[in-house]
């Protein structure tokens, strides 16, 4: 077709992909915003004391990082380790979607394994220390790889009690893939586990999968609600009722 003809659209030539760690830093800095890194480094309590204490944010919005991810596909996992290891929060996250991205789409289980057992290796350093970079993930490295291996509830509940809050996180953010292939046995145990947990943020993590389970099973859901919802902390029975409507919400707070 000619392109001076009316209507037609010349397509731009496609940006050439990455292939060092590198190269997806300098990019990520380029599109830095101090004012915005002011904003997460707030959200994502990175003050002294606070759960993610000493974070360092570039500013990036989860499109940028995510458009980032699809340039970069080509990095190997010595590469994507790089960026892991990185003091920057996008830089991590970039990894670690990169991590997922060649997790779904390897038909190879030893590349699979090799990228699971990666993932835990840098949530045992540390390197996952936030809860979006691990409900970013877990769901489907973790779940993933697990769903049909013989080691699932030994590891699930080795991660669950674990003193680091993000590889309890992981654990159960890692039952939302089961919870979508309608399998909700292990979401039940470690919630029943972990309901006493002292950390807020697992109160929100149980709470969202227990919802989830209810979305789609709520028997199952308020047959653990009949145990536990007198015990439950207030956080967490109030994300796993979100969806019952006003009146039941009322008869489970009552409970407590």
């Amino acid at each position: 077709m000619n392109p001076s003809r009316r209507g037609a659209r010349l397509r731009p030539p496609s940006e050439p992909g990455w292939t060092t760690a590198a190269q997806v830093q300098a990019e990520l800095a380029r599109l830095a915003d101090p004012a915005q890194a002011a904003v997460l480094s707030r959200f994502f309590k990175t003050g002294p004391g606070e759960y993610a204490e000493g974070d360092r944010f570039r500013g990036l919005k989860t499109p940028q990082v995510r458009a980032t991810v699809k340039r970069a596909e080509a990095l190997p996992l010595a590469e994507i380790a790089r960026l892991v290891e990185s003091l920057w929060h996008e830089d991590r996250a970039t990894g670690l979607l990169l991590a997922v991205r060649r997790f779904e789409r390897a038909k190879a289980l030893a590349v699979r394994r090799e990228l699971f057992d990666f993932y835990l290796a840098a949530a045992k350093a540390g390197r996952i220390n936030n809860w979006d970079l691990v409900d970013i993930t877990a769901p489907q490295i973790v779940g993933g790889w697990l769903r049909e291996r013989p080691e699932r509830v030994r590891t699930l509940d080795r991660l669950a009690r674990s003193a680091l809050l993000w590889e309890r996180r992981i654990a159960v953010l890692a039952t939302l893939h089961f919870i979508r292939c309608r399998e909700y046995g292990d979401t039940v145990r470690l919630a029943t586990r972990l309901r006493d947990d002292p950390h807020d943020l697992m109160h929100k993590a149980v709470g969202w999968m227990l919802r989830e389970v209810g979305k789609r099973d709520r028997s199952a859901l308020d047959a653990f609600l009949t145990e536990h919802a007198a015990r439950m902390p207030r956080t967490m029975l109030r994300y796993a009722i979100e969806k019952h409507s006003a009146a039941e919400r009322v008869r489970w707070r009552a409970r407590r």
